[in-house]
């Protein structure tokens, strides 16, 4: 009902947005010239159809909108997929899907590999004239295997009687196949299907393990029929496959083909068993020949004409149920784009973008279930609240040495075993957070510990990087001593770094927070260095005439003229940060969006991947839009001259 709501609510936000956008095209007044920034402020309506235009597609492929109109189509096009997978076998010995005759296709192909081979025969120096005798024979005997197989007067009756009596069954399956009632079920095979029915779940409905509190998906498609039409196509396939069962356990093996195939293979075995060792090349030339009498043994190949009513039977049968489906085939058609639902023997698939897009309604619910507590993703939530005393932040950010340079000595406790406190211990309970105070809310899992990562590294590179890559571009010495050393290691990729500094600093935060603020720290040096040694010499000219000091100059002058520069670093930054915390993650880690992921790859949970790109996606938005605030607060210069 939601994604219904949603997917409609979609289509009203898209021609509400461009309709109004047309209308605001003919009623403003536009003064700006053609490349003037002003040109492309505003423009909401123009964001919503962007973003709506995304999920609307993301809904479309996913096939989340066929899964929320026509909820049982999946399991009725599953029935479908299991009669095209018994018909498939059939099919394939016919000129209907296929140009020719499978019988007619598995002669042309031997009679070349018997051509191809006798040719080599005659050309191989290396068999002697007899040998060469012995094995063009065997080929001659080979070739003459096909046509006992092919000619009808050989064909035995009871071979006949079995196609004809097959024929007729599929004729009966497709007379019954259009009767309102078939399958004729009783009413406790009713009874037992639909308890089938509601113990199997939804399609790609998700569920908590118990016990464990790990999560996983039921089966892609539910396989046991849950509509009328649905059953019909079930047993329908049930039937056929028997069929095509017993089609291909069928031989056309008269006498005449089974003596001579027998004294082929023995007389190739003796000629074989009378070969020594430097006749290898004839053996293995004797091997081939009697493979491929294997070959044609186990084919199924009749004479012309032998099959056509079993084909008209087919062909009968297949428009049929293609013409059963009725509106199921148009909702596959229209709702199902890029793929369908297969069958594979007794259960059915997504096959398309639909098996490796998932759904948003799917992947919101397991982003629910991955937020929880009790759930989360190995033991850990994706973000959740927890309350936390005050005490303990306390004692994170105070460090213990405030206590020991404390004049006076540690209590000591007395003969009667109690210790009083003085003032130094106190103060070492305050600093260690080994007090109760009161408990604020505060966030934790596997989000907020990529983002804390994240946030440090940018701000530990930002308090350093800007105030030296200023100096750089202030001063030749710190310039020319700085240079170096920043150029050195800033075109070495991240991950070059990610080994060693994991190595050395661990696989926890430290590590990783390090690695990040490699990473922002040159771009930052970068970004405040061009802006300070691009600020206009006029402005600074005008402020040395009106009586500024250089700590003047820097703090009205050069830092404001350099803050565009340095805040479109920090956006660089951000990505690149993001780009290398999940890299890091991957290569060592328990927490965080990038471990998420892996883990996931691996046993190919793709709601879960896909989790992660939209959670990393949004959280470099959220950075870059609050970059956007503050460049329009701070800097509302910029781009004016």
């Amino acid at each position: 009902m939601l994604t219904q709501i949603v997917t409609l609510l979609i289509f009203v936000a898209i021609i509400g947005s461009i309709l109004y956008g047309r209308r605001l095209i003919k009623t403003e007044k536009v003064d700006a010239v053609f490349g003037n920034p002003e040109r492309a402020k505003g423009g909401t309506h123009w964001v919503i159809v962007g973003s709506a235009a995304i999920l609307l597609i993301w809904l479309y492929y996913s096939w989340d909108i066929a899964k929320a109109f026509y909820p049982k189509s999946a399991n009725e096009l599953c029935q479908v997929a299991k009669i095209n997978d018994s018909l498939m076998g059939l099919k394939y010995q016919f000129p209907i899907d296929e140009r020719e005759f499978k019988s007619t296709s598995i002669i042309k192909i031997e009679n070349k590999n018997l051509k191809k081979i006798e040719k080599e025969i005659q050309n191989t120096p290396d068999l002697n004239d007899e040998q060469k005798i012995i094995l063009l024979r065997f080929i001659s005997k080979t070739s003459q295997l096909i046509p006992l197989l092919t000619n009808d007067y050989l064909m035995e009756a009871n071979t006949k009687s079995k196609i004809k009596e097959m024929s007729e069954e599929i004729r009966i399956l497709s007379s019954n196949f259009k009767k309102k009632d078939y399958p004729f079920e009783t009413e406790a095979d009713k009874i037992e299907r639909l308890k089938a029915v509601s113990e199997q779940g939804g399609w790609g409905i998700i569920k908590v393990q118990s016990g464990t509190g790990s999560i996983e998906n039921t089966i892609e498609v539910p396989v046991v029929p849950e509509t009328n039409k649905g059953l019909k196509f079930h047993t329908a396939a049930e039937d056929l496959k028997v069929i095509s069962d017993k089609f291909f356990k069928l031989r056309n093996h008269n006498s005449n083909f089974k003596t001579s195939i027998k004294g082929l293979k023995n007389e190739i075995k003796l000629y074989r068993e009378s070969l020594d060792d430097s006749e290898e090349i004839a053996s293995d030339y004797a091997k081939n020949i009697v493979k491929i009498a294997r070959r044609i043994e186990f084919a199924s190949i009749y004479p012309p004409g032998a099959l056509d009513e079993m084909q008209s039977a087919i062909i009968e049968f297949d428009n049929l149920q293609k013409s059963e489906q009725g509106g199921l085939r148009l909702i596959d058609i229209i709702l199902f784009p890029a793929g369908t639902i297969v069958a594979s023997g007794p259960s059915c698939s997504e096959q398309g973008s639909g098996r490796w897009l998932p759904k948003p309604s799917d992947t919101f619910n397991k982003f629910i279930l991955m937020s929880k507590p009790s759930v989360g993703y190995k033991n850990i939530p994706l973000l959740w609240i927890e309350m936390m005393d005050v005490s303990s932040i306390i004692g994170f950010i105070l460090p213990d040495w405030i206590a020991d340079i404390l004049p006076g000595n540690y209590p000591v406790h007395t003969k009667d075993g109690i210790v009083k406190e003085n003032f130094k211990g106190k103060v070492l309970k305050i600093v260690t957070g080994d007090f109760k105070l009161f408990k604020i809310p505060v966030p934790y899992g596997h989000i907020w510990d990529s983002f804390l990562r994240v946030f440090l590294g940018l701000v530990f590179g930002i308090i350093i990087g800007v105030p030296l890559g200023l100096f750089m571009g202030l001063n030749r010495f710190a310039k020319g001593f700085f240079d170096p050393l920043i150029e050195l290691y800033r075109p070495v990729p991240p991950l070059a770094w990610a080994p060693l500094i994991i190595s050395v600093l661990g696989i926890d935060n430290t590590g990783k927070v390090f690695l990040l603020f490699m990473v922002s720290l040159s771009i930052m040096i970068i970004s405040a260095r061009a802006g300070a040694s691009g600020t206009q010499l006029s402005k600074i000219h005008a402020a040395h005439s009106l009586g500024a000091s250089k700590r003047q100059i820097l703090r009205y002058v050069i830092f404001p003229n350099s803050l565009p520069e340095i805040l479109t670093g920090i956006r660089v930054a951000v990505g690149m940060c993001w780009g290398t915390l999940v890299a890091a993650e991957f290569l060592a880690g328990t927490t965080g969006i990038g471990f998420v992921e892996n883990v996931a790859k691996k046993y190919f949970q793709y709601e879960v991947i896909w989790i992660t790109i939209f959670i990393m996606g949004m959280l470099g938005l959220l950075f870059d839009v609050t970059l956007r605030k503050i460049i329009d607060k701070t800097i509302p210069w910029r781009g004016k001259g």
